[in-house]
C-alpha cells in the first residue's frame, strides 16, 4: 500500500475525524493548518486571540487544541490556565503549535500543560499524522457535531 502526501485524506474518510480548535494569530499560519486538517476530514474551528480562543471553548469543547504561544491577549499560557481550571476541559489534549524553539523551551510548555510541542515552521508531510496521534479516541462515540463523512 503506497502512502499517500500528508494533505490528502485517508480512503472515504478520516477514521478518526475529530472537533479540533486552531488558535492562531498569523493568518497564513491558520489557514495552512486549517486546510491540511480539513483534508484530513476534521472539523476545524479557528481563533486569533485569548479571547476569541475563549469564546470558541465556551461554544464547543474541541477534541483537540492546537495553540500558538505567542497569541494577543496573554499568550497561550492564559489559555492553558483557563482550560486547565474549567472542570469539563482538564483532560483536553493542548499541543503547542510554536516559533519558540530555544533550549528547554520544549520542556517549559510542557511542564505548563501541553500535551505536546511541534515547532514552526510546520513539515506540511507529516503535520496531519503527528496531530492525529495526539487524539486521545480515534473512534469516539456518536456526537451530533463531529465531522461525518458523506458518500
Amino acid at each position: 500500500m503506497t502512502a499517500k502526501p500528508d494533505g490528502e485524506p485517508p480512503a472515504g474518510c478520516a477514521a478518526n475525524a475529530a472537533r479540533i480548535l486552531i488558535v492562531e494569530d498569523n493568518l497564513l499560519n491558520r489557514l495552512l493548518i486549517h486546510d491540511i486538517l480539513t483534508l484530513r476530514g476534521h472539523q476545524v474551528l479557528e481563533a486569533a486571540t485569548v479571547d476569541e480562543a475563549l469564546r470558541a471553548l465556551d461554544l464547543a469543547i474541541p477534541d483537540l487544541l492546537l495553540l500558538d504561544v505567542q497569541i494577543p491577549g496573554g499568550g497561550g499560557e492564559a489559555v492553558i490556565r483557563d482550560v486547565r481550571s474549567r472542570p469539563g476541559l482538564a483532560a483536553l489534549p493542548i499541543v503547542a503549535v510554536t516559533s519558540l524553539a530555544m533550549p528547554g523551551d520544549r520542556e517549559r510548555l510542557l511542564g505548563i500543560g501541553f500535551q505536546g510541542y511541534l515547532s514552526k515552521p510546520i513539515d506540511t508531510r507529516t503535520f496531519g499524522a503527528t496531530i492525529e496521534s495526539f487524539l486521545k479516541n480515534p473512534n469516539p462515540a456518536e456526537d451530533p457535531l463531529r465531522v461525518r463523512c458523506v458518500s
